[in-house]
């Protein structure tokens, strides 16, 4: 459907492609642009994803399932603390993808400020209230009393870490939102490169280095953030990167009420999304609690294992969301239904060949984790079998709630999920468990998102999105600033950035 408030696309210089790895998605073929610019994206969220595995072998390896099972407890409760905040990442990086598009760096500029300036504040509070309200938040899942003072000693130091983290993904969201996908997958590998190998050393007291059990585990990831984070600022002050904010520009980091405004209003649907996901989690966290201390383990590696079959579908749906709201910004909505076609396509038939491959390889996988004779890893393999396949429809449902998010809306998939993870899940696990016993929590997987998917289908075809509008404040767009070859360096809405352990399957 076109847009007739915007001017032509014929009307509007095209932006040149960057340089420094940026990428113009607004022209070329669809196919080969997505898939090449999800590449990069999709790479960090499995070297994210792979630092979590390595951390839980560690911790599992050497403090065993108790432990394992306190980490699994606390990192869903991080990604619950951490989703509000990132659902104004989300908005801010869909309007520096439209401000991209029309080529209105100056504007990019001015909404990173404001969401970095507003929200920074926002990320330390979080830690602090998480670190006095953590045995709270234990209690209220139901955490086994054998994993609970584990749980508690590492969510504690982990809460140290949120400021950095939470600013470490809005930075790489905005580096992808403007065209740069490469620049955070080496920020990405650096983090997890100094997580995984202090892990060890950490949690053992190798060296030099203090015996700290659990709690070194949560330490080596605060160190690897905060290094990451100030290497990152480093450099991207180093290259001069688009998004930089230097001189006069420095002014931008005390928030515009107008483009703050527009962060909120569309932000906190979005952050929504993220705690009606986080929350589903935890209830479901805690009936699986109350299965034991087995269960629970293998719940949680299980978790693992399931971050790598998201990751296409979430770097993908990252990916086309950045697409169309780059296309939209410039005026192209001919191109949006096939880019949303493609993330489908591929989204399923990556996610399809990760399905197969971890059927074949589910026992070695998970005995990673659990070694070979741990009573929880047949609990894992049944609740591979059953619940593994529903990431085809989650693939399904992420490419399409990508799309129209990029327009700005951001009501539509917040009910979606809310009906498909609250009524559905929980409503199917409680309501199946007298006669399916725990067998209920794990069919409700693909109950849930077969309901998100059939209702994500009906909303982007008969839905009305394509009539919402992402501008500041609800003003007309501004007027582009040209942009010279070297300013037009980066890209893309990513969806996955706190995944890895802290993004609940599903």
């Amino acid at each position: 459907m076109a847009d007739d408030s915007a001017p032509p696309a014929a009307q509007r210089p095209a932006p040149p492609r960057g340089a420094h790895g940026g990428r113009d998605l607004t022209q070329g073929r669809i196919a080969p642009t997505l898939l090449a610019f999800a590449l990069p994206t999709l790479g960090s969220s499995i070297l994210q994803s792979l630092n979590g595995s390595i951390n839980a072998v560690w911790v599992g390896r050497f403090l065993g399932e108790d432990a394992l099972a306190a980490t699994s407890n606390a990192n869903i409760v991080m990604f619950l603390l951490m989703a509000f905040v990132f659902g104004f990442g989300m908005a801010s990086t869909i309007l520096i993808g439209q401000a991209f598009g029309r080529r209105d760096v100056d504007q990019a500029r001015r909404v990173l400020g404001t969401a970095m300036g507003g929200f920074i504040l926002v990320a330390a509070a979080i830690g602090v209230a998480g670190w006095i309200w953590a045995p709270n938040l234990l209690k209220l899942l139901a955490t086994p009393a054998g994993a609970a003072p584990l749980a508690l000693a590492y969510l504690r130091v982990i809460f140290i870490a949120i400021p950095s983290s939470l600013v470490l993904i809005m930075l790489m969201m905005a580096m992808r939102g403007a065209g740069d996908a490469m620049t955070p997958l080496w920020f990405m590998i650096l983090a997890v490169i100094l997580d995984s190998g202090l892990n060890p050393v950490l949690i053992l007291g190798l060296g030099p280095a203090p015996k700290l059990g659990i709690a070194g585990s949560a330490t080596a990831t605060v160190i690897a953030n905060y290094v990451s984070l100030a290497a990152l600022l480093v450099y991207l002050y180093a290259r001069d990167l688009p998004l930089r904010l230097r001189g006069r520009e420095l002014a931008y980091l005390r928030p515009d009420p107008a483009i703050l405004r527009t962060i909120v209003v569309k932000g906190l649907p979005m952050g929504l999304q993220m705690i009606v996901i986080s929350a589903s989690a935890l209830a479901l966290v805690g009936l699986v609690n109350r299965e034991g201390v087995a269960t629970t383990a293998a719940f949680g590696v299980a978790m693992q294992l399931w971050t790598y079959l998201q990751m296409p579908a979430m770097a993908l749906g990252a990916a086309v969301s950045a697409m169309a709201a780059q296309n939209i910004g410039a005026g192209k909505w001919d191109r949006v239904s096939a880019v949303t076609r493609s993330g489908i396509a591929f989204a399923l038939a990556i996610t399809a060949g990760l399905v197969v491959l971890l059927a074949l390889a589910d026992r070695p996988a998970l005995a990673l984790f659990l070694g070979g004779h741990s009573p929880a890893l047949p609990i894992a393999r049944h609740i591979q079998i059953l619940a593994t396949w529903s990431f085809l429809m989650f693939g399904v449902t992420l490419v399409l709630f990508g799309t129209v998010r990029a327009n700005g809306s951001v009501i539509g998939p917040l009910v979606i999920l809310f009906v498909g993870l609250v009524p559905v899940r929980l409503g199917f696990a409680l309501g199946a468990y007298p006669w399916l016993k725990a067998d209920a929590l794990w069919i409700s997987f693909p109950v849930s998102s077969f309901s998100n998917m059939a209702l994500a289908i009906a909303f982007y075809l008969h839905g009305g999105w394509r009539k919402s509008r992402m501008q500041i404040g609800g003003a007309p767009p501004t007027a582009p600033q040209p942009a010279s070859e070297a300013e037009c360096v980066e890209e893309a809405l990513a969806d996955a950035e706190p995944g890895g352990r802290l993004n609940p399957a599903g």
